[in-house]
């Protein structure tokens, strides 16, 4: 272990981890969609590190726009006007494509889904908060009550309130119910969702929060019925709806916002990831135009040192110029076709896998031990022996970098990816599930 590694085991506490036989990496350079270790090992980072770094690594505009902020103005409270901070604001409530919309600016996912909470209850003036049993939305306290896995236990007893529904996951749907296309999965879940409003009392719920193409937890991509039957529930029952657009946001799902793909105006969007490719740490809540309007009367109690941090909204500015110059949404569209073909070739030829899921450059290995059964290939919220470390392991030996989230891994490279890169990536992928073959029926 090199000295950089033993300090850092020494002195730095890591993510989601027992610390004991940890060994993370020395990383030393970075470049497109790519990384190097100290060495020399290079990963193909097909999970853009946490389905962020969406421009992937070292893009010289971000880059000089960072240095340019820190020599003209590289921080002022948030009570202030700056040039960066008014373009920024302008820029992303353009891209949402949300007339009149405002926008608050934070630090991270988390920070975004705070204020929406507070936000919803403010605007609404009702205390309860649905959100998804398969969901992330962030583990400080609020965000963290409003996640749905095994996440959220630490944070238990929770915040009262915090309500879970059933979103669409037909792979997974009880097996008494049989949904025959997508139509009749979008009706099935607004059905027990409707009652569960019900149930709940709609007088007392201020909002529905959903990931608009759920993210770590499977990459759900939900039936169009079924995210405008959500809008109308919310119309009928005057409840803010909500999109956690801070993993599908920013052309990850082909368009800007993954929302804009099912015809449908959120209350509150909030974003983080890719809005700087986590350059600069930002993010955000879009607030519609009666939400923002309401503000205009009524006090905001939201509020953060760095709100709009000049430094984050600069790398902002540039990243969704780049976006733009490098034509990003058409080459998603490209290289997630290609992508989804990989994707389908692997689950025909690998029975370990029991479905694949994709949308643009966004999708997921689900992993079982048994196809006829679709008995996950490790327990819900446990991994008894090992078996997909073991997985992320062989990947990581072999160049291929991402991660897993209960049965399943993450396939979400960065946006610039082409055609030959997953080729070659893919080639890594597909001996290491030879292996994985041999564990399951």
């Amino acid at each position: 272990m090199s000295k950089v590694m033993e300090q850092g085991k020494k002195y730095n506490l890591y993510s989601w981890s027992a610390q004991k036989n940890l060994a993370p990496a020395n990383i030393v350079d970075a470049k497109g969609i790519y990384f190097w270790d100290e060495t020399g090992k290079k990963y193909y980072d097909m999970s853009s590190q946490l389905v962020n770094v969406n421009l992937g690594h070292k893009n010289q505009a971000v880059i000089d726009a960072i240095k340019a902020q820190a020599d003209k103005l590289p921080f002022i409270a948030p009570s202030f006007s700056c040039d960066v901070r008014s373009q920024a604001a302008e820029m992303v409530v353009e891209a949402s494509g949300l007339k009149g919309a405002k926008v608050f600016f934070v630090n991270a996912g988390a920070e975004s889904n705070e204020n929406a909470i507070k936000m919803a209850k403010m605007y609404t003036g009702k205390w309860k908060i649905f959100s998804m049993y398969r969901c992330y939305h962030g583990a400080t306290y609020g965000s963290a009550n409003l996640t749905g896995e095994p996440r959220r236990y630490v944070n238990e007893p929770g915040i009262p309130g915090f309500i879970k529904y059933n979103g669409p996951y037909p792979y997974r749907a009880p097996k008494h119910v049989k949904l025959r296309n997508e139509d009749e999965a979008a009706e099935y879940y607004l059905q027990t969702l409707e009652e569960q409003i019900l149930y709940e009392n709609p007088d007392a719920i201020a909002a529905i929060f959903m990931e608009t193409v759920v993210g770590s937890n499977g990459v759900l991509v939900p039936p169009k019925k079924w995210i405008q039957g959500v809008r109308a529930l919310c119309d009928k029952y005057n409840i803010c709806m909500v999109c956690d657009e801070v993993m599908a946001g920013w052309y990850r799902t082909g368009s800007c916002f993954a929302f804009q793909q099912f015809g449908i105006e959120p209350d509150l969007v909030t974003f983080a990831k890719g809005s700087t490719c986590g350059y600069v740490p930002l993010g955000g809540v879009i607030a519609s135009k009666k939400i923002a309007d309401f503000f205009d009367e009524h006090q905001m109690m939201c509020g953060l040192t760095y709100s709009a941090h000049p430094m984050g909204c600069a790398a902002c500015v540039a990243t969704l110029n780049e976006y733009k110059r490098l034509k990003i949404e058409e080459n998603v569209k490209k290289s997630g076709k290609h992508l989804g073909k990989k994707l389908e070739e692997m689950k025909k030829k690998h029975k370990c896998i029991g479905d694949v899921r994709y949308i643009g450059l966004f999708s997921i290995i689900e992993f079982v031990k048994n196809r006829e059964t679709r008995e996950p290939l490790v327990p819900y919220g446990r991994d008894p022996e090992g078996k997909m470390k073991k997985i992320i392991g062989m990947l990581k030996e072999g160049g291929f970098y991402t991660y897993s989230h209960e049965n399943m891994i993450h396939v979400s490279p960065p946006l610039i990816i082409t055609k030959k890169e997953l080729d070659e990536a893919f080639e890594i992928l597909d001996k290491v599930l030879d292996t994985v073959d041999t564990w399951v029926d």
